[in-house]
C-alpha cells in the first residue's frame, strides 16, 4: 500500500518505519526542513530501541521516504496517517490546532478517495472536527479514522509489530477494508482488531492510559501510607499483584509518572469531562497526589542534611521520565532539580540517553557526567530518579570510595534495604522499612 504519515515525532517516525517495514511504500511528511534533511542522510532524530535499524534498513530499500511537500505525499499516497502533536493548553483540554490545520490542507489537496487517519490521541469528538474540516475543502469522496496508538516509549518497535489490540474507530465500510488489509500482517497470531464507532476508538485510549495513571498512583499512596505504618510496600505489591483481577503489572511504587502520554491524557480526559458537565473526580485525585510524589523524597533529603542543602554536592542518576528513552517530558527528575538547586544544592548527573535533552531545557544549572561512576565522585548522597537498568547492580564498594559519604536515596527502590544496611549505607527508597546501617 502506498502511505503518508504527517509528523515525524515520535509516533509517526515508528509508525511510518514499522509500517515500512512490512512492505508498504511509506512517505513521511514534516515542516522541519533540516530534520527532513537529516532523515534523508539516514540520521534518526530519536532514541527508541531497535528503531535504527528498521530505519536505516527500509532507506536503502526504498520504501520509506521524507518530504517537506505535502502535496507530493497526498498523491502517493491511499492511507494519510496524522501523527501530530496535541500539546495540552493552559487549562489542560488537548490543542487541536495541528491536526485541523493540516486537515484543511487535505481538502484542497486530494484528487481521489483517501483515508485520512487520526493517530494522534485526540479528545471524543475529534474525527467529526477533521471530517468537517475536510469536508469543507473536498471534492472527492474520503473516510476519517481513529486509530490510537498504544506505544510504549522504550517498546516501542515491539509493540508496533506485535500489539496486543489494534482499535479502528471507523464507520464507512471501504476505510475499513483497508485497514484491515493494512493491519493483517500485525495480528498473524491472533491478536484482535477491534472495530467500533469513532469516539468510542478516542475514548479508548484516554481511558487506558488514564486507568493505568490510575494504578501507578493508588500503588504511591499505598507505599506513602507503609511508610507511616511500618508496612513494606514490596510484599503489599506481591500479595496483590498475584490477584488475577489485579494483575502484578504498574504496581511498583516510585517518584511519580511523567512522559508524553500519562499527564497529558490525563488531563485531557478531565478537562473533557468538564466539558461534558461531569467531574473525573478520580482523575483530579490522581493528578494531585501524582505533582506531590514527584517530589516526594525532598523533605527526607532536607531532614538529612538538618534542613540546609547550601553546599550540599548530590550525584544523581537517570533524567529520563522512564529507562530506554531520552525523553524527559515531565520527568520527576527535573522536578527534583528544581527543588534541589533552589535550597542550595549542586548537582551532578548521569544518564544514558538523556543528558543533551536535559542540558537543551535548563542548561549548566547543572553538572551532566561521562559515566554513572564518574557523577559519584566528591558527592555527599547520590539520588536515584530512573530504572536504568545499568544502575541496578553496582559495585557499592566502588560507590563508596568516590561519594563522600554512604548515602542514598532511591526513588525507584532498585536495592534490598537489607542487603544495603549490611554493607553500612544510610538508604531511603519509597514505601520500605529503612533499617540502620
Amino acid at each position: 500500500m502506498n502511505i503518508a504519515v504527517v509528523g515525524t515525532g515520535y509516533v509517526g517516525l515508528v509508525t511510518g518505519t514499522c509500517l515500512a517495514e512490512t512492505g508498504n511504500d511509506v512517505i513521511c511528511v514534516d515542516i522541519d526542513e533540516q530534520k527532513v534533511a537529516a532523515m534523508k542522510r539516514g540520521e534518526i532524530p530519536i532514541y527508541e530501541p531497535n528503531l535504527d535499524v528498521l530505519f536505516h534498513r527500509n532507506i536503502e530499500a526504498g520504501r520509506l521516504a521524507f518530504t517537506t511537500d505535502l502535496q507530493s505525499a497526498v498523491d502517493h499516497a491511499q492511507i494519510i496517517f496524522l501523527a501530530l502533536p496535541t500539546p495540552p493548553d493552559e487549562d489542560g483540554s488537548a490543542d487541536l490546532s495541528y491536526v485541523l490545520g493540516v486537515a484543511g490542507q487535505l481538502g484542497h489537496m486530494m484528487t481521489d478517495y483517501k483515508v485520512i487517519v487520526d493517530k494522534s490521541t485526540v479528545p471524543v469528538g475529534t474525527a467529526d472536527k477533521v471530517t468537517a474540516a475536510l469536508a469543507a475543502n473536498a471534492t472527492v469522496p474520503f473516510d476519517v479514522v481513529s486509530n490510537p496508538e498504544f506505544l510504549r516509549e522504550g517498546f516501542a518497535v515491539d509493540d508496533f509489530m506485535k500489539p496486543d489490540r489494534i482499535v479502528v474507530g471507523c464507520s464507512g465500510e471501504r476505510g475499513r477494508q483497508l485497514m484491515e488489509e493494512l493491519y493483517k500482517p500485525y495480528v498473524r497470531q491472533g491478536n484482535p482488531v477491534i472495530f467500533m464507532d469513532e469516539r468510542s476508538a478516542e475514548l479508548t485510549k484516554y481511558a487506558a492510559n488514564s486507568f493505568l495513571a490510575t494504578k501507578i498512583t493508588f500503588m504511591n499512596e499505598v507505599a506513602n501510607f507503609c511508610e507511616r505504618v511500618g508496612a513494606d510496600v514490596d510484599m503489599v505489591r506481591k500479595g496483590m499483584g498475584t490477584d488475577t483481577r489485579i494483575g502484578p503489572r504498574f504496581l511498583f511504587p516510585g517518584i511519580g509518572y511523567g512522559g508524553s502520554c500519562f499527564p497529558k491524557d490525563v488531563q485531557a480526559l478531565h478537562k473533557s469531562g468538564l466539558e461534558s458537565g461531569m467531574e473525573f473526580r478520580i482523575l483530579t485525585s490522581v493528578m494531585a497526589v501524582n505533582e506531590s510524589q514527584k517530589t516526594v523524597l525532598f523533605p527526607a533529603i532536607l531532614d538529612h542534611y538538618g534542613g540546609d542543602l547550601t553546599g550540599v554536592k548530590v550525584a544523581l542518576w537517570g533524567l529520563a521520565f522512564k529507562p530506554e528513552t531520552d525523553d524527559i517530558r515531565e520527568a520527576p527528575s527535573l522536578y527534583m532539580i528544581d527543588k534541589l538547586v533552589n535550597a542550595g544544592a549542586s548537582i551532578q548527573a548521569f544518564d544514558p540517553e538523556a543528558m543533551d535533552n536535559v542540558r537543551g531545557r535548563i542548561g549548566d544549572q547543572i553538572t551532566y557526567s561521562g559515566s554513572a561512576m564518574d557523577a559519584l565522585d566528591g558527592a555527599d548522597c547520590l539520588l536515584i530518579c530512573t530504572e536504568w537498568a545499568q544502575f541496578r547492580t553496582p559495585d557499592f564498594s566502588k560507590m563508596e570510595s568516590r561519594l563522600n559519604a554512604k548515602v542514598i536515596f532511591d526513588g525507584r527502590n532498585l536495592y534490598e534495604t537489607s542487603k544495603l544496611a549490611k554493607l553500612g549505607w544510610t538508604y531511603r527508597s519509597i514505601g520500605r522499612p529503612n533499617p540502620e546501617a
